[in-house]
């Protein structure tokens, strides 16, 4: 089968809401967006989700069910110039339209400010579709004006029968005899990822030239392990290249975090995605063992929202050196992770209550705040009392990791805990 026709999950894209996969929080029965297409009217929206979970599709359903005006811009490659064409068009049609965003976390302050006036009057309707949260990603103001909705993965169930729409498809297609025997391999590829399924299911029936195809889970692996090349073009192995990167400064080699640091570069990733990633690497990989590293990776997230690219690439790679060469520490992850576990283990614990908050008489008769020491009154600063609760009293969650700074941490705690907490 030739490759030059539209791909699977092109053609098995839905035309009607009831064709539609998944989201039944918003689109089945008396869901919320349900409602509001079936009266007729709409709000301003962000469709928030992860990749290939039916964003565009949804869009583009909307406009059809309501049959509005459609016009489409990805951030990538539109500017401010393109959304006032879009504007302009609109007004003229009577400001019906529907205006769908791709990636619209990716457009800048004032591409997004050049939205407002249109969306606040009426003149288009906007539909945005983002990866990323939008309360970061998208100003205040458009974000006020628009209705937040979260698309979720797609469960099992929904894969499987998008799977059997797909085989039934390729069968017609190509006019071989198509058996799923196994599909676990071809649903974890997917990760919820209705594009990822449909690629992984085409690739695998174009490399067996048999007549009858019987798709099996290690027939399956193998196939897309010998297409990565072709599989990444779509974009499937962003989580890879993005995994590698944030392995190698966790593994302290600068050279191959650059190395994939260019990769996602070339490969038009958003850099305002991977900074992020850096701030939270600073903190769960390095942690204080170099507390530095939070500071110039937080600065570098808001130093590449200023600027942009190409120059952005320049701040991402300083950091991303820093980062790998820093000396390592998950302990902040660890006790954050022991903690968590904890409480959910023992719940709601009662406060002791010398520490307990006391702005009433009657608190304060009750024993709230009762035999609190202040710590800047006593030597050192520091008062020997009990924080935790009396169930968990000396229960250990930071245990100091093996570097300079982090080991001068443990010294004051054994200096001023003792024994207490096995410093």
């Amino acid at each position: 089968m030739k490759r030059s026709s539209p791909p699977l999950a092109e053609k098995l894209r839905p035309v009607t809401l009831d064709d539609y996969l998944g989201q039944q929080h918003l689109v089945g029965d008396g869901a919320i967006l349900r409602k509001s297409l079936d009266s007729g009217q709409i709000p301003s929206m962000i469709l928030w989700g992860p990749p290939g979970v039916g964003k565009t599709t949804l869009a583009s359903l909307i406009s059809h069910q309501l049959m509005r005006p459609f016009h489409t811009l990805s951030a990538v490659s539109s500017g401010v110039k393109d959304v006032r064409e879009v504007i302009n068009k609109a007004r003229e049609s009577g400001g019906s339209a529907i205006l769908f965003i791709d990636e619209i976390h990716r457009f800048s302050k004032s591409q997004q400010d050049s939205l407002l006036g249109a969306v606040e009057k009426g003149i288009i309707t906007l539909i945005g579709a983002t990866t990323e949260n939008p309360s970061f990603e998208v100003i205040s103001p458009l974000l006020s004006r628009c209705q937040v909705y979260i698309l979720k993965e797609l469960d099992t169930g929904d894969l499987e029968l998008l799977l059997a729409k797909g085989i039934e498809l390729l069968q017609r297609e190509t006019g071989k005899q198509i058996e799923a025997k196994e599909s676990e391999a071809l649903i974890r590829i997917s990760g919820g990822d209705a594009r990822k399924l449909l690629n992984a299911l085409e690739l695998a029936v174009q490399a067996d030239n048999e007549e009858r195809v019987v798709l099996t889970n290690k027939k399956v692996l193998g196939v897309i392990q010998q297409n990565l090349v072709l599989y990444d073009k779509a974009g499937d192995m962003h989580y890879d290249v993005i995994s590698a990167f944030i392995k190698s400064v966790r593994g302290s080699d600068p050279n191959a975090a650059v190395y994939y640091l260019a990769r996602m570069i070339e490969g038009g990733e958003d850099p305002k995605f991977i900074a992020r990633r850096l701030v939270i690497l600073a903190s769960e990989d390095i942690g204080n063992a170099n507390p530095n590293a939070l500071l110039l990776a937080t600065s570098c997230f808001e130093a590449v929202n200023m600027i942009g690219m190409p120059e952005s690439r320049i701040i991402l790679s300083q950091t991303t050196i820093y980062l790998a060469a820093s000396p390592k520490s998950n302990s902040a992850y660890l006790a954050i992770g022991k903690a968590q576990e904890l409480v959910k283990k023992t719940g709601n614990l009662p406060v002791p209550l010398s520490i307990r908050n006391a702005p009433t008489g009657l608190m304060k008769a009750t024993g709230y705040g009762k035999d609190y020491l202040y710590a800047h009154d006593h030597k050192d600063h520091f008062a020997d009392m009990e924080f935790m609760p009396g169930k968990i009293a000396g229960k250990t969650l930071y245990e100091p990791s093996d570097n300079a700074r982090e080991k001068e941490m443990r010294t004051r705690l054994r200096l001023l805990w003792k024994n207490k907490y096995g410093y």
